[in-house]
């Protein structure tokens, strides 16, 4: 056959998937002569790479290429995980012959080519036809990918509830031949899927909640109508161990000046025992025990920020709530879909790291910062005040004192180094590390660090200066921040306008979520198809059996039966 044929045949296939890729093709050579293309035993061309003295090295077997394709996946599929689907990501291209083989098994969700090279890319779609794999919406090709482009395309097309496991095969010859981008690419290829596998625990253990708490809140955010100037220089409080040493110096210091204050939920109710009054208080956390922080307090006067996903009873402690999207795929799909929410963000994990967001969504150029210890100094936890020491103390008996829950607490996790003198790594926010060493009996878990090291690079990449109150850990290390530099914003930090009623478009989401395929599902249905989606982790957490069908149907029904019970139909 013409070489031109294939390569048109390849290319109209190719337009309707990922049409830019197609157009790169279009202008790619097609005479380099990177591969040569070699008759197997069974008549099938198989791609050779050429080197400089002229030798080629087959991609695939030179007797029966299909039957060596079939008998390494069957190998590789039962090798692990028999009984569920598999995402495949291969590293190299070749014939495609392999892939081709994935997808006919019946046990592959979806599968993706990474490979450099866009002109040998191009002579290999002159050789044969990829049709079936380029028409088949469960594949996706790469070539020349940078490492956020593979990142995002994993976090885009692999989902792990119903995906299934993820498993990556090489092209050993292809790959040999390309150390470096295949090695890059590697590298990528694991830390995302360590992302990705947090991000699904947390899911998991969580999805169930958000989205109960997120269809409650609704009603109340449609009557969000209030708005937040923006400000010139804040505080932010934690409610680490340090905050006893330091609220002193804020009661002389801090409490006559005009910034503005904004506090975590955790640290409300110490700043209040000394007569501190939060101009803010941030709440993240989905799980109830965020209403200890607000139970006996008096903030009903405080400004209340809330993550969407936060619980609905939370809003009824201040009388000035405002609703924000941390995150949460059906938080964005409100504010593209219903009513547009402030954005604040949450990817640092806690709740200090979304209070600097807010801060610098307001438009503050300086950031003060007191208790943030992200550590356990001498193994106390918070600072006094907070709501651990009455939780447990209503909880203790004689034989589980107060002390031993605390101590349950401090244990629960792992602590890096010996907790007698911990040393670790920090990255200081402009890519590289550096060793650090707490002072002695300073406990550090490993989700510490992680929140520590966020923090440290939030702050560095922000235009406003940052400074932290001295604390008893090793202080956090931020880039380099020039007073007043920051960008200043005009805007109020503000809801956008509701399209429609709350009960209207829950009935909309509602009738949208009834109607979504199993497959080749629309840009609308996809963003709808999203927002099941940590429902779907929590699902399959507690059903682990069930296939991506089942699973589709049962996600389908739990949220449309949480929808039914706040508009009851008539």
């Amino acid at each position: 056959m013409d070489r031109r044929y294939f390569f048109e045949r390849n290319l109209l296939a190719l337009s309707a998937q990922n049409p830019r890729l197609c157009s790169r093709l279009s202008a790619a050579q097609t005479t380099l002569n990177r591969y040569k293309f070699l008759q197997s035993v069974s008549g099938e061309i198989v791609p050779a790479l050429a080197d400089h003295t002229g030798s080629a090295r087959p991609l695939h077997s030179m007797v029966d290429p299909k039957k060596e394709a079939h008998r390494l996946m069957a190998s590789f599929i039962d090798s692990s995980s028999p009984s569920e689907e598999n995402f495949i990501v291969f590293l190299g291209l070749g014939a495609g012959l392999i892939q081709e083989a994935a997808l006919h098994s019946g046990r592959v969700s979806g599968v993706m080519v990474i490979d450099f090279d866009i002109n040998g890319i191009a002579e290999l779609f002159c050789s044969r036809e990829y049709i079936s794999l380029l028409g088949d919406p469960r594949f996706t090709l790469l070539v020349d990918p940078s490492p956020e482009c593979i990142e995002n395309a994993l976090f885009e097309f692999y989902r792990p509830a119903i995906c299934g496991g993820i498993k990556v095969l090489p092209l050993r010859t292809r790959t040999d031949a390309d150390k470096h981008n295949f090695g890059l690419a590697s590298g990528t290829i694991q830390r995302t899927i360590e992302k990705v596998s947090a991000d699904y625990s947390v899911q998991a253990h969580f999805g169930t909640r958000w989205f109960s708490n997120i269809i409650r809140n609704i009603g109340a955010a449609q009557d969000q109508n209030r708005s937040i100037p923006p400000v010139r220089e804040a505080i932010i409080c934690a409610a680490g161990p340090s905050l006893d040493d330091q609220i002193p110096y804020l009661l002389k210091r801090e409490k006559s000046s005009k910034k503005f204050f904004i506090a975590a939920d955790t640290a409300l109710p110490a700043l209040l025992y000394h007569g501190l009054m939060p101009d803010a208080v941030v709440s993240i956390d989905c799980q109830h025990i965020s209403y200890y922080h607000f139970i006996g307090t008096s903030c009903r006067d405080i400004p209340l920020f809330l993550d969407i996903t936060s619980p609905p009873m939370l809003a009824q402690f201040s009388e000035t709530p405002f609703f924000f999207s941390g995150g949460h795929p059906l938080a964005a799909y409100i504010s593209q879909e219903w009513r547009p929410l402030p954005q604040v963000d949450t990817s640092g994990g806690n709740v200090t790291f979304a209070c600097l967001s807010l801060a610098e969504n307001l438009g503050a150029q300086r950031i003060s910062v007191y208790g943030a210890d992200f550590s356990y100094p001498l193994g106390k936890m918070y600072a006094r005040g907070t709501y651990i020491y009455p939780y447990f103390e209503h909880r203790q008996e004689r034989r589980a004192p107060l002390e031993a829950h605390l101590s349950s607490f401090l244990y629960r996790s792992p602590f890096i180094g010996s907790g007698e003198c911990c040393v670790g790594t920090l990255n200081n926010g402009t890519g590289s590390s550096r060793e650090f060493h707490s002072e002695a009996n300073c406990y550090v878990t490993e989700i510490m660090h992680f929140y520590r090291r966020c923090f440290e690079e939030k702050a560095s990449a922000m235009e406003a200066e940052v400074t932290l109150a001295r604390s008893r850990n090793e202080p956090l290390v931020f880039g380099r921040n020039a007073a007043g530099t920051g960008k200043r914003i005009t805007s109020l930090f503000a809801p956008g306008k509701a399209l429609m009623g709350a009960a209207e478009f829950l009935e909309r989401y509602k009738q949208a979520i009834a109607a979504l395929p199993v497959q080749n599902l629309t840009d609308s249905e996809k963003r709808v198809f999203t927002t099941l989606l940590p429902q779907a982790a929590a699902i399959k957490r507690r059903c682990p059996e069930m296939t991506a069908p089942e699973l589709l149907d049962a996600v389908k029904s739990y949220c449309i039966n949480k929808i039914k019970q706040l508009i009851p139909e008539h």
